[in-house]
């Protein structure tokens, strides 16, 4: 599997998904509007969880600053139906199944864990800004502190 990364300036691919609710959301319908697009493996899995609440409990300085937050996993709709509603979540989590804008967006790939190199998603977060261009590019985050990390760098 390659190693595909996406640069700052790049052309933000587009996408068209599923969000919890069953409505299509596109990365066009947010042009000339910032949007923080952060990719992550599963809902309600303790670290996705840590990470979705981060991006929820700072949503006011993000939008203050001009940001709209979209998480975007594998998992089918209903599932981030419940993990929307268990978390009180106040922003669009989309559905990914076949991987597409995971892979179009190089957040898929080689991982490994305790030594042992497997294939899956790679934990990672693109600002796009309002011409739909790349702005930042974070591969392979934490997932705790990782929100805190991309305000300072956003300058917010």
């Amino acid at each position: 599997m390659n190693e595909f990364r996406l640069e700052v300036g790049a052309t933000a691919p587009d996408f068209a998904l599923l969000n919890h609710d069953n409505e299509t959301i596109s990365l066009a319908s947010f042009k000339g509007h910032k949007v923080i697009v952060y990719f992550y493996p599963a809902a309600s899995t303790p670290g996705c969880t840590k990470e979705a609440c981060d991006f929820n409990d700072n949503l006011n300085p993000l939008k203050a600053a001009g940001y709209t937050v979209v998480g975007i996993s594998p998992d089918e709709t209903k599932k981030l139906l419940k993990f929307h509603t268990d978390q009180d979540l106040n922003f669009n989590l989309l559905s990914d199944p076949d991987l597409g804008a995971h892979k179009a967006y190089g957040a898929y790939g080689k991982k490994s864990l305790y030594g042992r190199e497997y294939v899956g998603v790679l934990r990672s977060t693109f600002v796009v800004n309002e011409d739909g261009k790349i702005a930042l590019a974070l591969y392979n985050v934490k997932a705790t502190g990782h929100v805190t990390m991309l305000r300072k760098q956003l300058g917010i």
